[in-house]
C-alpha cells in the first residue's frame, strides 16, 4: 500500500485548521496542522523533505507572515506551497509567487477547489523533477544566456549569474522546452502554477514582464518574448541543450 501524502496546514485560525484537517484526512491525506511558522521551521531543520509533501500556508500570519516563511523554506527546499491569502490584489499573489509559492488560493474557497490546487502541485512536483519533466537536458543555451537546470543557475552573455525567483525559473524553463512555439496563457499557468488563471488574473503576463527585464529584453519591443496577439507568448530565438 502506497502512502498517503502528508500536508501540513500553517493557519492561525483553528477553526479552519480543523475544517482543513477533517476535510483532507476523509480524502485519503495525511493531515499536520500548526498556528505559526515555528513548527514548520522545526521540520525545515530535519532536512529536505521532512516527512511532508506540501505545505497549505496562511499568508497573514501573527508574528512571522507567511512571506518571510516561504523565502525560508525556499532557501532550503523545494517543498511544495500553496498560499492561502485573504487578499485577492495581484501584487500580493505575484509576491508570493516570486518568492517561490506554487501556487495561491484566495479566502474565503470552497474545500473542493484547495484539494483540487493539492492535487495539481502533487502531480506536477512528481512529474518535474528538478531537472526538469522527463528533461535530458542539463544545460540550455540561447542567445548568448546559458541555464543550468541542475544548479538552477542563469547566467548572462558575458557570465554573469543572474538571479531567478521560482516562478521566473520554472517560466523560462518552459520556453526553453519549447523555443519557436506560441504558448498560450493557460498553457503557460498550468505548467507554471499548476493551475487555470481566471479571467482577470494579470499575474503571469507580469511574470513574463519581470523575467523580460532580466533577460534584458526590451518590453516596447521583445526579442526574446514575445506577445503573439490573442493567443500567448513565443520564445523567439534557437535554443541549444546539453545532456
Amino acid at each position: 500500500m502506497s502512502r498517503a501524502d502528508h500536508i501540513l496546514v500553517v493557519d492561525d485560525d483553528a477553526d479552519i485548521r480543523l475544517l482543513l484537517q477533517a476535510y483532507l484526512q476523509k480524502h485519503g491525506y495525511r493531515v499536520t496542522t500548526a498556528a505559526n511558522g515555528s513548527l514548520l521551521h522545526d521540520l525545515l531543520a530535519r532536512g529536505e523533505r521532512p516527512g511532508i509533501d506540501l505545505v497549505v500556508l496562511d499568508l497573514m500570519l501573527p508574528g512571522e507572515d507567511g512571506f518571510s516563511l516561504c523565502r525560508a523554506v525556499r532557501a532550503r527546499s523545494r517543498l511544495p506551497i500553496l498560499m492561502l491569502t485573504a487578499r485577492g490584489e495581484d501584487e500580493d499573489r505575484i509576491r508570493g509567487l516570486d518568492l517561490g509559492a506554487d501556487d495561491y488560493l484566495v479566502k474565503p474557497f470552497h474545500p473542493d477547489e484547495l484539494r483540487a490546487r493539492v492535487q495539481s502541485i502533487l502531480r506536477r512536483a512528481r512529474a518535474y523533477p528538478e531537472n526538469g519533466p522527463g528533461d535530458p537536458a542539463r544545460v540550455y543555451r540561447f542567445a548568448g544566456w546559458t541555464l543550468d537546470t541542475l544548479r538552477r543557475e542563469l547566467r548572462s552573455t558575458d557570465g554573469t549569474l543572474v538571479s531567478l525567483t521560482g516562478t521566473e525559473y520554472r517560466l523560462l524553463h518552459a520556453f526553453l522546452q519549447h523555443p519557436g512555439t506560441v504558448l498560450g496563457r493557460d498553457q503557460l499557468s498550468a505548467m507554471v502554477h499548476a493551475r487555470t488563471p481566471t479571467p482577470y488574473d494579470r499575474s503571469l503576463d507580469v511574470q513574463v514582464s519581470r523575467l523580460r527585464r532580466r533577460l534584458g529584453d526590451d518590453g516596447r519591443d521583445p526579442r526574446l518574448l514575445q506577445a503573439v496577439r490573442g493567443q500567448g507568448y513565443l520564445l523567439a530565438t534557437g535554443v541549444e541543450h546539453d545532456p
